[in-house]
């Protein structure tokens, strides 16, 4: 069924980088009647909290975008951490949005949901079939275990939950922390303090070596919206390009994008993570998405909106 425009749909994580990419695009096909709530107004890991705001506010539609999220460093170090904010998180808000009567929900997963030996390009039947990898393992539980609640509450009562998995996304809104962000907001910050402060070398952490997959935070907007207005099913949907490049490529790419004149080393003390992940995202192109953005043009955007606010953007 079509989705109604002017009913309440209720994006989770709005300020973030998936969330704030979400706002533009529903704002862009018409949604009218869209409620966020900050983290100081909601906290999503306080069950009471959630339960009063789902019983007050009652959305027909709600987009799950909230997570707390890292890169390899931060997942490696505080893996308590991340699973339990997540579970905690994911419970409250499936639980209560299913009680007071949303009638689709959209649940953001990951790409490391699937084992660190899936066969590449990783199909969607690949979710559960290996070991994780386990630098981000207790994160991948917790979408694992949010995509499992939501399916089996679909298969028991009929409740319309469907989910995305988006491939390591980028943009405007990302988090810059130079240790705990993810790849390419991480290089990017510490690459361009390297140039400003006219360094001979600029250090790459890890080999180099492993290929990763890369999707603009607006196109995987696009993406996400489409399933939401066009798709209605069990099966998750892998959210990406499919296409991927290695480290050392985007390395090469970010020093001409931000101008650094300098060497890149690659700090092989540094882990790599998992060596491959590209997914197959043949069920999503059946709906008519194909991603826009190239790249270089996205990191380009990037940079210049990180240079224009380096004060400002989110660190965290």
């Amino acid at each position: 069924m079509p989705l109604d425009k002017t009913a309440k749909i209720y994006v989770a994580g709005h300020g973030g980088l998936i969330g704030s990419a979400l706002l533009r695009e529903l704002a862009s096909r018409g949604h009218t009647n869209i409620i966020t709530r900050t983290r100081k107004e909601l906290d999503l890991t306080d069950y009471e909290a959630v339960k009063a705001f789902f019983e007050a506010e009652k959305p027909a539609y709600v987009i799950l975008a909230a997570a707390k999220v890292g890169g390899i460093v931060a997942n490696k170090t505080h893996p308590g951490d991340f699973i339990l904010d997540n579970l905690k998180i994911q419970t409250n808000v499936i639980e209560n949005a299913w009680k007071n009567g949303c009638q689709k929900f959209l649940f953001l997963g990951s790409s490391c949901i699937y084992p660190k030996e899936a066969q590449q390009p990783i199909t969607e039947d690949a979710l559960l079939t290996g070991p994780l990898e386990p630098t981000n393992d207790a994160y991948a539980v917790a979408k694992i275990s949010g995509i499992m609640l939501g399916q089996c509450l679909r298969r028991q009562y009929g409740w319309d939950f469907i989910s995305g998995q988006p491939t390591n996304l980028y943009g405007l809104e990302d988090n810059f922390h130079p240790e705990h962000a993810h790849v390419i907001p991480g290089m990017m910050t510490r690459m361009d303090e390297a140039k400003r402060n006219g360094d001979a070398e600029f250090k790459v952490w890890g080999t180099g070596k492993p290929m990763r997959e890369f999707l603009y935070a607006d196109d995987c907007a696009r993406a996400l919206v489409t399933m939401l207005e066009s798709y209605s099913d069990l099966p998750i949907l892998n959210v990406g390009t499919g296409q991927d490049i290695t480290i050392r490529e985007l390395a090469e790419t970010m020093k001409e994008v931000v101008g650094f004149e300098g060497e890149l080393v690659f700090d092989t003390t540094r882990p790599d993570g998992m060596f491959r992940k590209v997914l197959d995202i043949s069920r999503l192109k059946a709906l008519g998405f194909t991603p826009q953005v190239q790249l270089r043009d996205g990191l380009t955007r990037m940079y210049t909106h990180y240079t224009q606010n380096r004060d400002t953007v989110r660190r965290v």
